[in-house]
């Protein structure tokens, strides 16, 4: 069982707390770290919280297969416990942080999901700040959605969760736009802040959300003391361009070497 931390947030959040993650993905976020190395981690990171996910979200069943053993003792077969391979999965890439790790998502899904069952969707959004370099929220651009979410899984492979206005807008399209009704709406992310969680679960107390830290460095020294969402109101994660803190930058612009 994956360590986790002790939070206030409520039973749809879950922050993991993993010695061997926590080391990587503070690698991650070292001004140092550049291409090719980040894509490197991130592949890692996803790879590793996706399993997470998938061990706490995902439909299972049991299943029997033969061994090379089995030919020399007929009868004998490995029972385990695996996942449901008909599952409907879909991972959305919202670009452009989310374009790599949803790629990630997608490829090791096909080690437990039948291709047919699994789709990536593609979504453009970005940030819409004013004239004070602040966001104001979250325009989407061209979209490529391969069909309903009629008992689907669908993930939102989102490296940072920092203001909320990228998954809210997502998700708004997602509940709108998108025929069908989803079995579960799963938000996968590196960084999560207290901003974040307050503003997702706010509009979508359906979603659940998964993340391998809470960055909540701007709020007061008795508040970092206390358990993380015992005085949400007063954790700040967010500086005033909306960027989390201590955070790792802007992952996006250097995933693709594009600082635009």
């Amino acid at each position: 069982m994956a360590k986790k931390i002790q939070h206030y947030y409520g039973p749809q959040v879950t922050i993991y707390d993993q010695t061997f993650l926590n080391g990587i993905l503070a690698e991650l976020c070292h001004p140092e770290t550049t291409q090719p190395k980040i894509n490197h981690l991130v592949e890692l990171l996803y790879t590793h919280l996706l399993t997470e996910v998938m061990n706490e979200a995902f439909p299972k069943k049991l299943k029997q297969s033969p061994t090379r053993m089995t030919a020399s003792q007929p009868g004998q077969l490995l029972r385990y416990e695996s996942f449901d391979s008909e599952q409907k999965v879909i991972s959305v890439n919202i670009a452009r942080a989310g374009t790599y790790p949803s790629h990630i998502c997608f490829d090791a899904l096909h080690y437990a999901i039948e291709p047919a069952c699994l789709r990536q969707d593609h979504i453009f959004a970005a940030r819409s700040t004013d004239g004070k370099n602040q966001v104001r929220g979250t325009e989407i651009g061209a979209t490529k959605i391969g069909g309903d979410k009629e008992n689907s899984i669908v993930l939102f492979p989102d490296p940072m969760g920092a203001t909320g206005n990228t998954l809210l807008a997502a998700l708004d399209f997602y509940k709108r736009q998108v025929s069908g009704t989803a079995k579960a709406l799963i938000a996968l992310h590196l960084i999560v802040t207290p901003e974040y969680l307050q503003k997702v679960i706010t509009h979508h107390p359906d979603v659940l959300i998964f993340a391998l830290r809470l960055d909540r460095g701007l709020s007061p020294e008795a508040v970092l003391n206390s358990a993380p969402g015992k005085y949400w109101e007063q954790e700040r994660g967010l500086n005033e361009n909306g960027y989390i803190v201590p955070g790792g930058g802007g992952f996006g612009e250097i995933m693709n070497n594009s600082f635009v």
